[in-house]
């Protein structure tokens, strides 16, 4: 699993006019090919008088699967344009789907060239580009006499107590950067004279909007 990666956080949409044809760009995050090709579908039926629907899209960790159709438009007029705008800001887990509806003036290689990657460009800018940190959740249960000390060196080392239980003893949970796991048990586990029951969770992807970490 990657440490990190860039995508987008939502679905979102943008539409621009180039000699009265319109250009509307459809972005969404996907974990699988079948989500991108669910949603290029769906985006096909909702546009189906449309002159075309142009997608692209890239999955996994090292872009795996990478596609992209011109859908009518002349060959490398269209896909491509949107594909290097996923390229270019080097986005993974994400779908374009670009519709045109012609507005009666041929704008020519070029000019198809720029309206399908300037209608992309806003469209992924609509669906926010975030990235996400692979995370290992670690939990350590101390006495309470112990847990002052150890909430300030989990902090100290710049990870995030997700969550704390109080009981007969205290239960942080706590998000820690995956390849700093091993570092983190070895540093509670020597402050707390090996007193601390520490145990390792599951790895997951977080993302930070507005100051606040998501876990997925």
């Amino acid at each position: 699993m990657l440490k990190h990666f860039k995508t987008v956080n939502e679905f979102g949409e943008a539409e621009i006019t180039e000699k009265k044809s319109k250009f509307i760009a459809a972005v969404k995050p996907v974990s699988t090919e079948d989500e991108a090709r669910e949603f290029i579908l769906s985006i096909k039926k909702k546009h189906y008088n449309a002159a075309h629907n142009v997608f692209a899209y890239r999955i996994g960790g090292k872009n795996e699967i990478e596609k992209q159709s011109d859908d009518g438009e002349p060959s490398g007029t269209a896909g491509l344009p949107v594909l290097d705008v996923l390229r270019g800001e080097d986005l993974k887990n994400a779908v374009i789907v670009v519709t045109r509806y012609f507005g009666g003036t041929l704008l020519g290689t070029g000019g198809l060239v720029r309206a399908y990657g300037k209608s992309a460009k806003e469209g992924v800018l609509s669906a926010k580009i975030i990235e996400k940190i692979l995370y290992k959740y670690i939990y350590i249960t101390v006495d309470y006499n112990t847990s002052g000390k150890i909430q300030y060196e989990i902090l100290g080392g710049e990870h995030i107590i997700y969550d704390t239980e109080y009981t007969d003893k205290v239960k942080f949970t706590v998000l820690c950067e995956n390849d700093k796991a091993v570092g983190l048990v070895k540093h509670i586990t020597d402050i707390s004279r090996g007193t601390a029951l520490i145990e390792e969770g599951k790895n997951s992807y977080g993302k930070w909007i507005n100051s606040k970490l998501i876990m997925d």
